[in-house]
Formats: structure tokens, sequence, C-alpha cells
């Protein structure tokens, strides 16, 4: 059972980058502040860490081409809808947004505080830190191949 759980640790520290920026990329996807609508503009940042998220490269999209009769793609479902444009967004989509978010948070949370647990009782902290380092630049190195 002791090498189970230091299996689970060593794996935890691997994997708890990729849980964080998911996490945080898929919290601002929601209330999609990676895409330009009306006057909002989003930082090349966020829009570049969104194609990451979304499509696994690391650009920003090209700016789309206005939409007849001035309609823009509804944001949960990439369509637009004649009868939703005005209206927005039912009660029911919006709550669940914000209960998606809720969860990313205590993801984030979670994922932490699970590092820090992790770091106070492995002791072979130069491997988690190791594998922690290893787990965020893999990623990153694989975006420029």
């Amino acid at each position: 059972m002791m090498q189970l759980r230091l299996w689970h640790t060593y794996i935890g520290f691997f994997i708890a980058p990729s849980v964080l920026f998911f996490a945080l990329t898929g919290s601002l996807q929601l209330f999609s502040l990676h895409e330009a609508h009306g006057s909002y503009q989003p930082p090349a940042l966020i829009e570049k860490l969104s194609s990451v998220h979304k499509d696994q490269v690391f650009r920003a999209k090209a700016p789309q081409a206005d939409h007849p009769a001035g309609r823009t793609p509804h944001a949960a479902t990439g369509a637009a809808h004649p009868d939703h444009a005005d209206r927005g967004p039912r009660l029911g989509t919006y709550l669940l947004k914000w209960f998606f978010l809720v969860v990313a948070l205590g993801l984030v949370v979670s994922t932490a505080l699970g590092l820090w647990f992790g770091f106070t009782h492995v002791r072979r902290r130069r491997t988690a830190l190791l594998l922690l380092a290893v787990g965020a630049v893999i990623p990153v190195a694989l975006l420029f191949i």
C-alpha cells in the first residue's frame, strides 16, 4: 500500500501542471473570455492559451468575418439561433457555467493542496520537484516541435 501511495504522489506531481493549466484556461472559456465579442477584445495571451487548451497549438485565432445580419455565434453552441439572439443564455446554462467555474477553482485549490501535502510527506523531494518540472516543461517543449 505504501508503494501505491508513493506512485500516486509521483504521478500527481507529474500531471499537476497540466491539471492546473486546463482548470484555469477552461474557466476562462466558460464565459467566452478567450473570444472577441461586442467591444471586448481578449488579451493575446488568453487567446493563445485557449488555443493550446482547445487545439494544442500556441497561436491566436485569426479574426472571423462578420456573420450575416450582424449575428454572432452563440457562445455555448457555436451556432447562431434566431430565437436566442435577443434573450441570451437560459438560466440553467448560466447557472451551469457558474457551477463549472466553482468546480474549476476547486480543482485548482485541491491540486495546490495536493502538491503541498506531497511536498510535506514525500521523502525524495528532489524527485518530486523534478517530476513537477518535467510535467511543466514537456507540454511547453512539445508546442514548439
